[in-house]
């Protein structure tokens, strides 16, 4: 199976590639990376229609080049990748935070009160609604770690851990942590640490589904 993996940030690399090493090493992975997606969209402030169509000519081009299924790994773009599922089906086409929201749901219920953390800040907009469509009576509390993502940008991947770990301490009560985005999995093990909570990541979560999809 050829999987395509589709980036806005060039730190959701190594963590994509990771959870396939572990969890199914089998599938041959293409990378695909225009991390002006996400520096665009902290400059517009807001989707628009050019975007929808940057993606839509990644999505295309990966089926092209014989993919079987494509993840995109930016969690801030979530109309985007779903016109994209729309035009490409039945290939999958997922987005990087449903198959974790699933499994919060799986761990957590319906009701549970959710940590939702994020170190870009515009995950915190895009995702909310989409865990209140899957459960509405889902309580989130949001924690921006912003200088996480700072500490990645300066080649600091130890500080980047630290500091995630620091702001999920703050998030107080919850029953499960979720890591909006692909970069913030490396930290997953210090956040736990520091919270004593389950932590879910967006890579480990999309793999398992898509290999559950994919019939693999």
């Amino acid at each position: 199976m050829r999987i395509a993996l589709i980036h806005a940030l060039k730190h959701s690399v190594a963590p994509i590639e990771a959870a396939f090493a572990a969890l199914w090493p089998e599938a041959r992975l293409a990378n695909l990376l225009d991390d002006s997606l996400s520096a665009d969209l902290a400059r517009d402030g807001a989707l628009t229609e050019a975007m929808t169509e940057r993606f839509l000519t990644l999505a295309r081009y990966a089926v092209r080049a014989g993919a079987d299924g494509i993840l995109f790994t930016c969690s801030a773009f979530g109309p985007c990748i779903e016109a994209c599922a729309r035009e490409l089906a039945p290939i999958p086409v997922l987005k990087p935070n449903e198959a974790m929201i699933e499994e919060v749901l799986a761990t957590a219920g319906a009701s549970a009160t959710v940590g939702l953390m994020a170190s870009f800040a515009p995950p915190l907009a895009s995702m909310p609604p989409e865990f209140t469509l899957a459960a509405p009576h889902l309580r989130l509390v949001p924690c921006l770690a912003a200088a996480a993502l700072a500490a990645l940008d300066r080649g600091d991947p130890e500080g980047h851990d630290r500091e995630a770990a620091a702001a999920a301490a703050t998030i107080g009560e919850c029953d499960v942590i979720a890591l909006a985005q692909f970069s913030l999995a490396r930290a997953a093990p210090m956040i736990a640490a520091a919270t004593g909570k389950p932590v879910l990541t967006t890579p480990d979560s999309a793999v398992r589904k898509l290999r559950r999809l994919l019939g693999a």
